[in-house]
């Protein structure tokens, strides 16, 4: 087997999967013209989703550590009767139950997220594969029309080669 053989083999290869991969982009790009690629969100999902952003929030910060420096304050200054006093039980179970309840939606919510990101990256990996067979199959065109070029250009040396000792002899 030749290299030139191979050479070609490789290189219709490199075609039949370039054109797969055209087609499937091409039919993706029907299916996302028509329909959403990914699914409706379910109600825990919609719930898990609002959840995450509101506790990952500067509002739910600020608005939460004011409702924590008044709870301590009522509590330590006895402002109202210590339903609460020092260590603070009492809060300390609310924040535990609150963290207890939070966890998962926001478990959910950045499942849900990373699976979208596989995807997304396998698909860019996809594209990455067709834009490096793409970028192969120019060079190749470009290396053929080198290959050319030089062939012409030997070609015109030897023909002025042949010219000139033509003219050198007729001397």
């Amino acid at each position: 087997m030749s290299v030139e053989t191979v050479r070609q083999e490789l290189h219709e290869a490199e075609e039949r999967l370039l054109k797969e991969l055209r087609a499937l982009r091409r039919g993706a790009r029907r299916i996302d013209m028509h329909t959403s690629t990914r699914p409706p969100l379910t109600l825990g999902q919609r719930i898990a989703d609002q959840v995450a952003a509101t506790m990952g929030s500067w509002r739910f910060i600020i608005i939460q550590s004011s409702i924590l420096l008044m709870w301590i304050g009522l509590n330590v200054t006895a402002y109202v009767n210590h339903w609460d006093p020092y260590p603070f039980i009492l809060l300390n179970l609310a924040l535990s139950f609150q963290a207890a309840y939070a966890a998962p939606f926001i478990m959910m919510s950045q499942n849900r997220q990373q699976d979208i990101d596989r995807r997304d990256a396998e698909n860019d990996h996809q594209i990455n594969i067709k834009a490096e067979l793409e970028i192969e199959l120019l060079h190749q065109k470009i290396d053929q029309l080198r290959e050319k070029e030089l062939l012409t250009m030997a070609q015109a040396i030897a023909d002025l080669t042949q010219m000139l000792k033509a003219e050198r002899a007729k001397t």
